[in-house]
């Protein structure tokens, strides 16, 4: 009987799309078995999916906490409803952390605000309030290891706050990924949210690290990539979030409300008392 592989796709703005090249690479499991033809993304798909995310930007930070709280939930549940198959290509502790750490950060997606925003004692008869509020459109550069944990560790505190994502999967393990955004376009979230490519790093890294519309990165970046994409930020005025190669993406340390706030801007709010 004819075996027929899926036909991956990457996840763009709500739609599922192949590279705007049409170029593919071929994806081996670890026995040698073909597994899918994954599309070879391009700098002009990273410019397309800060397009969509630009679009959905202004919607989803609108959005109350407490709905964001919901569609991570529901993201969740879609996550745990597809279990085995996602730990064919990870692993069931893999899968089982990264349900964990997307239920952690929808709790977190109300609560955020009570511990990074602030009343500040004046020296006047005034009100005077931090708050925060997203910074726009995030890019994130995922490692090669724990390609589905790293991945959404990365993602969530971006989101949980109303901010937008353009995400480049592991290159030597993208099939998670692919499978994630089949799960996000049946979990609520709005299309354009979060937009994931698969494809070279060395191709894309310069286009994420200076392309205007992208106002920070969250990357897993050697020394050498670590100093390029640095140096290209500076030119947008990027903030840079580095994470090491080695780190340990099971750590609870990973769950910190803190990595909620390097993708927050803070505004401080005065108000007259008795007006």
């Amino acid at each position: 009987m004819l075996t027929i592989t899926k036909t991956p796709k990457c996840y763009v703005g709500g739609k599922f799309i192949r590279s705007e090249s049409a170029r593919t690479y071929e994806l081996h499991r670890s026995n040698g078995e073909f597994l899918a033809h994954i599309p070879l993304c391009s700098r002009k798909d990273v410019r397309n999916a800060v397009e969509a995310a630009a679009s959905a930007g202004p919607g989803w930070a609108k959005r109350s906490p407490y709905n964001r709280a919901q569609i991570l939930y529901r993201l969740a549940e879609m996550i745990e409803s597809r279990f085995a198959e996602l730990a064919t290509d990870t692993s069931d502790k893999e899968v089982r952390a990264t349900i964990d750490r997307t239920v952690h950060y929808a709790g977190w997606a109300d609560k955020y605000e009570q511990v990074l925003g602030s009343v500040n004692p004046v020296a006047s008869s005034h009100f005077n309030f931090t708050v925060s509020e997203p910074m726009g459109i995030i890019g994130i550069l995922a490692p090669e290891e724990n390609p589905l944990l790293a991945l959404m560790t990365l993602i969530l505190p971006a989101i949980t706050s109303g901010n937008t994502v353009v995400a480049l999967a592991s290159e030597s393990a993208p099939y998670p990924s692919i499978l994630l955004g089949e799960m996000m376009a049946v979990s609520d979230l709005p299309g354009g949210v979060v937009n994931l490519l698969t494809g070279p790093r060395s191709e894309m890294l310069d286009t994420f690290a200076t392309h205007e519309h992208i106002r920070a990165l969250s990357a897993v970046a050697d020394q050498e990539e670590a100093t390029a994409l640095q140096q290209s930020a500076s030119e947008s005025v990027k903030r840079v979030r580095l994470h090491a190669p080695n780190s340990d993406w099971f750590s609870k340390d990973q769950d910190s409300p803190y990595a909620i706030r390097d993708f927050l801007e803070a505004k401080t709010v005065w108000h007259p008392i008795g007006s």
